[in-house]
């Protein structure tokens, strides 16, 4: 793998980064897959396992404990963007060994902007969805690279004041805002809460107007607080090259300077994706 990007330039410039303290159900054909009966699901890397062996000298591994998953699992009891609603069931067992089949087949039915997922331009913008703007066409550099991590003041939403507190530099491109909503679990409830903070307008007419920030990171269903909902949005989508990834999980992930890596699915004329996003340290 390659050496990621150099960071000197954005370690060197000085920043403050403070910290303080519904899909409907599916149908009853199939059973529910085995997997949701194991409790979180999460993918999680075994510290003590000893690094393979490179080959030849060519491949060497990072080593145990440098990845860090922050996609919440895909569990029936996923919170919902509506108060109180969960997803209910995104994979079932369509063909199963145990009741007779030969071979297991999972079949999975979810709203592309469920759990941990990734907006494209044309999520709340006709002109880019008629353009084609899916999410087959995001940029995978802005996905992927140099990420900042940061604590929002836990008394606001994200508004201009707090996007000025945080006193992000010129030049970072991808940016996780973690808020109240981490300290709060809202991900972790099994429905949805729409009392979650998120960006105000001028929030993101600020980020929009005074950093180069294309990567936005949140830690609830929504980049848009509810009562911004949509304003929100429109100022992110005016232009289509900010990407915003929401429900990320971010719980006990020190703040700092990481390699983020999100891969969303190939989906032709889709708005939304799920997303699989991790940090390498």
């Amino acid at each position: 793998m390659a050496a990621p990007p150099p960071l000197a330039s954005l370690l060197l410039i000085p920043f403050l980064v403070v910290v303080l303290a519904a899909s409907p159900p599916l149908s009853a054909a199939g059973d529910a897959h085995p997997g949701y009966s194991s409790g979180e699901g999460t993918c999680t890397v075994d510290a003590g396992a000893p690094p393979a062996p490179a080959a030849g000298g060519l491949l060497r591994e990072r080593g145990p404990g440098r990845v860090i998953d922050i996609t919440h699992a895909y569990v029936p009891d996923l919170p919902a963007f509506a108060q109180g609603a969960v997803t209910g069931p995104v994979v079932r067992l369509k063909h199963s060994m145990a009741n007779g089949s030969e071979y297991n087949l999972s079949e999975l039915r979810m709203e592309c902007h469920t759990g941990t997922h990734v907006d494209a331009p044309g999520h709340i913008n006709q002109g880019h969805f008629a353009a084609g703007l899916d999410v087959d066409t995001l940029d995978l550099d802005v996905l992927n690279g140099p990420a900042l991590l940061v604590d929002v003041p836990r008394n606001t939403n994200i508004t201009a004041e707090a996007m000025e507190f945080l006193k992000i530099p010129k030049g970072v491109r991808r940016v996780l805002f973690r808020t109240l909503n981490t300290d709060r679990k809202l991900m972790w409830e099994k429905e949805g809460d729409l009392s979650y903070v998120g960006f105000t307008e001028d929030g993101a007419q600020w980020l929009v107007d005074n950093t180069d920030i294309k990567l936005v990171g949140v830690d609830y269903l929504s980049v848009a607080a509810f009562d911004h909902l949509i304003s929100a949005h429109v100022v992110f989508f005016k232009n289509p090259d900010i990407i915003p990834v929401e429900g990320l999980k971010l719980d006990d992930v020190p703040v700092g300077v990481y390699n983020l890596h999100c891969l969303p699915l190939r989906l032709v004329g889709a708005e939304g994706s799920p997303v699989r996003c991790i940090l390498i340290k």
